[in-house]
Order: C-alpha cells, then sequence, then structure tokens
C-alpha cells in the first residue's frame, strides 16, 4: 500500500513530492480542458524550473502515472529515469479518440465513459458522502473492468456497506475523505473528461 500521501516519504528519501492538479491540496480548476496532457506536463515543468531542477528521477502512481509517461514523451530532455506503478503506457492512437475506443471495446457502462457528463458523476458522489465512496472505490476487488450499466444510476454503487480491506484503514479513509472534502470530486473527473480532448 502506497503512503497516504507522497509527502510522507520525504524523511526517507530525499525528493520533492507533488500530487497532480485537482487532488490534494492543489488547485482545482473546474474545466477539463485544465486536465489535458499539455496542461498537466507543462505544469510539472513549470514547477522543476521554480525548483531549479534541470533532469529528474520521476516517479508516478496512478493519474500520475500517465502525467509522467507523457512528460517522458514531451520532455525526454527533463528525465533521468522513471518508474511507474498502477499505470501501463497507453500510446495515442490518432484514429481513435480513448473515449471513443473504451466505449467500442468495454460498453457505456465503463465507469470512465460513465464520468464524462459535468456533475452527474459529482451529485452520486456528494448524495453517497465522501467517506463512503472512497471506501467504495478503494475495496474493490474485482479484477474486472469496472461498469456501472447505464440504467443503473451511479448513486447505486454505494448502497451497499463495504468491508475495508486489511491494508486500509479508517485513519487511511478519514484521511483521504479530509483532502476531496476540500476539493470535492470534479478535479479528479476532469483527467478522465480531459482524454479526449
Amino acid at each position: 500500500m502506497a503512503p497516504p500521501d507522497a509527502s510522507s516519504l520525504r524523511p526517507r528519501v530525499p525528493c520533492h513530492c507533488t500530487g497532480p492538479q485537482g487532488y490534494g491540496d492543489t488547485d482545482v480548476p473546474p474545466s477539463a480542458a485544465s486536465y489535458t496532457v499539455f496542461h498537466v506536463v507543462g505544469d510539472l515543468v513549470a514547477l522543476l524550473d521554480a525548483l531549479g531542477l534541470e533532469k529528474v528521477f520521476l516517479v508516478g502512481h496512478d493519474w500520475g502515472a500517465m502525467i509522467a509517461w507523457n512528460f517522458c514523451l514531451m520532455r525526454p530532455d527533463r528525465i533521468k529515469a522513471l518508474v511507474n506503478t498502477s499505470i501501463v503506457f497507453q500510446p495515442r492512437n490518432p484514429a481513435v479518440r480513448p473515449i471513443q475506443g473504451y466505449r467500442a471495446l468495454l460498453g457505456d457502462g465503463f465507469y470512465m465513459c460513465r464520468f464524462q457528463e459535468p456533475g452527474k458523476a459529482e451529485a452520486a458522489f456528494a448524495s453517497a458522502g465522501t467517506k463512503t465512496v472512497l471506501s467504495t472505490f478503494l475495496s474493490v476487488r474485482d479484477v474486472k473492468p469496472p461498469c456501472i450499466p447505464v440504467h443503473i444510476d451511479l448513486g447505486e454503487m454505494f448502497k451497499s456497506p463495504v468491508e475495508l480491506p486489511s491494508w486500509l484503514t479508517e485513519e487511511d479513509v478519514n484521511y483521504y475523505a479530509s483532502k476531496f472534502d476540500k476539493t470535492g470530486f470534479t478535479g479528479g473527473l476532469n483527467y478522465y473528461r480531459a482524454m479526449d480532448l
């Protein structure tokens, strides 16, 4: 299990830790257009410039991994090495937009497709409550791609009680919830909405 926040690595490894915009204590631009790979890679370059770092060892996880892959493609002059977890490299196919490809492969119920309409997932998440949403997502044990049939309201997925796995504590969930309670979920969802931009 990763630490609840990358900054907890600081005492062990000399590093600069940041989360992608829209998460944690970062800014949360409301427009999905602010979350394209060009914008988020540009944010990372600006951060490195502000820190006076020319070349870096980069570690990414989840959306951070997607940003890191694209950083390597767009700015190979700024990278020494890359370590990514959880997300494999997904080259862009110029003939098919990512969400279009996911719809064709996994259907309209695939979670990335369901997250496309601004406000809809946010409303379902708000209705369920931050801790319930995070407990549900972080406790998924099914290895199949997460799909919610389109005839089922997104809020239905939060109705069943959740038993936290042994590696996830109530304290972890409370920490994550405190961050999302400040920012909401729009920032995180905007990464999915920017995939085709």
